[in-house]
């Protein structure tokens, strides 16, 4: 066992500090990947390039961390924990600040590539490192707080990023990383030290690298792209979706007879893992349909600026940031499953909520919802980590930390996909059916008519507002029934947690 493994825990205001430090490393890496989001149209427009182009922004940042997410355990065998976060900490700030600097459009794609190839393993490890600060009954603790970090950044990161995009300038929404990865940086070497792992004479498998970055990369810009080009009517999106189903399968069949891989597959074969793998995967798709749609259609409908809407989303994380570290300290006298039960619960009826808004909804209904969502969000996340690290040792913690982010993200991306191109395709549908009511023979429609003569509107100024009644609602029907989709996945995978074993501390799982 490496030397990093052997980490003792902190104690009084060094685990104030520690906390502090891996937590802000977590929020700072989760945050960068929704933060430049609202910040895309003013980035375009200095660089002079496409609102199509600018996207390359967020995907290929999106691309390289998903490609270096599952490698973490591999690295940190060979690195050491400590010393892969510290270099990663550095070299995210550093990335960080050359896409502040970026004098044209390619350098800043490219300093956003490496911000994810390095940040790629601050997340998991962050966890791993967390709960070693922690003695062993308190260990749920750590990970209700990571697990809020994960969940209040993507919430937060429009919000904060339309601030400084509105109130200063686009570049300050990598700038605002520098004095926070020097803090984390300094503070968890000041604490942890630097130790060396024990040398490895693994080999590396390159050619399990290789399909991983075939199978994630075209992976993941198939999903962002698809909706642009329209999916698989585009020989481009065609072509991406089977170099990577094809890559991924080689990948898949390469690992499980590699002695050495690079990605420890085999922990699927541990009944927690596996639960909590799917769970945050599919619990992620559903969450994100919740995340993207909602500000969606605040903007576009509704008429709320991206800072008010990032102002009604960000109060999700009014109720995360109370109950993830409640639940946290709880998770050892209260089963797990319950307390995941309950957080799926309650997420769903955040959404069965949204999904019985009206276009006259006020902010304050708004709001609530998002509350109700915020408290489910923290019962899913921090007994799932707990469920998914119980039966892992050692090394395997790093390992499966890895796996399940990347499991997280993807369930991320593809919710995100899936989301906004239903959510069109649905509104066009419910358009249609909406316009076939638009006839004389309709009651509703003569009286709406006879009330617009009277109102002295023209025949075009009548239809242009029945028109933009028509679309207004086609796309609150979409959202609705995009919201209860969501309902439904989330208590559709309720059974799944019950298969999970106890107990549900850190390496000491049934199997």
């Amino acid at each position: 066992m490496a030397a990093s493994e052997q980490l003792e825990p902190l104690q009084g205001y060094k685990l104030v500090l520690g906390t502090l430090a891996l937590a802000l490393g977590s929020f700072m890496n989760v945050l960068d990947m929704s933060i430049a989001n609202v910040a895309l149209p003013t980035i375009a427009g200095d660089f002079a390039v496409s609102p199509t182009q600018g996207t390359w922004v967020i995907t290929s940042y999106a691309v390289s961390e998903a490609i270096f997410l599952p490698l973490t355990g591999f690295l940190s065998k060979r690195i050491g924990e400590v010393r892969q976060f510290l270099f990663a900490t550095i070299l995210f700030t550093l990335a960080s600040m050359l896409c502040g600097l970026a004098p044209s459009f390619q350098f800043l794609v490219i300093a956003r590539i490496l911000q994810g190839v390095v940040g790629a393993s601050m997340i998991p490890l962050s966890q791993a490192l967390l709960m070693k600060s922690f003695p062993a009954a308190k260990q749920g603790m750590a990970l209700g707080i990571w697990a809020t970090t994960t969940v209040v950044a993507p919430v937060l990161g429009p919000l904060i990023g339309g601030w400084l995009t509105d109130n200063l300038v686009w570049r300050w929404a990598f700038y605002i990383n520098l004095p926070f990865g020097i803090l984390v940086a300094y503070l968890v070497y000041s604490l942890f030290g630097a130790p060396k792992p024990e040398p490895s004479k693994e080999k590396i498998d390159l050619i399990g690298v290789g399909l991983l970055v075939a199978a994630v990369s075209s992976m993941q810009i198939a999903l962002d792209k698809g909706s642009e080009l329209d999916w698989l009517s585009s020989p481009f999106i065609t072509t991406l979706a089977i170099v990577s189903f094809v890559s991924w399968i080689a990948f898949v069949l390469w690992e499980l007879g590699e002695e050495h891989p690079i990605v420890d597959l085999r922990l699927f074969k541990l009944v927690n893992f596996r639960m909590s793998a799917m769970c945050l995967g599919l619990g992620s798709f559903a969450f994100y349909i919740y995340i993207v749609i909602g500000p969606l259609w605040l903007q576009t409908q509704l008429g709320y600026t991206a800072f008010n809407a990032g102002k009604v989303m960000a109060i999700t994380g009014a109720l995360a940031l109370i109950c993830g570290p409640l639940f946290g300290a709880n998770i050892q006298r209260v089963d797990a499953r319950i307390i995941a039960t309950i957080g799926f619960i309650t997420m769903a009826i955040g959404c069965w909520m949204a999904s019985e808004f009206t276009t006259g909804v006020d902010e304050k209904t708004l709001m609530l919802a998002r509350v109700i969502m915020g408290a489910g969000i923290a019962g899913f996340f921090i007994p799932m980590s707990a469920i998914s690290v119980s039966q892992l040792k050692g090394n395997q913690i790093a390992s499966g930390n890895g796996i399940s982010n990347f499991l997280r993200n993807l369930g991320a991306s593809v919710g995100t996909a899936v989301a906004t191109t239903l959510w069109q395709d649905n509104a066009i549908r419910q358009h249609e059916n909406l316009v076939s009511n638009v006839e004389l023979a309709n009651p509703a429609y003569q009286q709406f008519s006879d009330q617009a003569i009277q109102l002295g509107m023209t025949e075009i100024q009548k239809n242009a507002l029945i028109e933009n009644l028509v679309s207004s609602q086609a796309y609150m029907l979409s959202t609705n029934q995009l919201m209860l989709f969501a309902a439904f996945i989330l208590l559709a995978l309720i059974p799944l947690i019950w298969l999970a074993k106890p107990p549900f501390g850190s390496g000491g799982g049934g199997h």
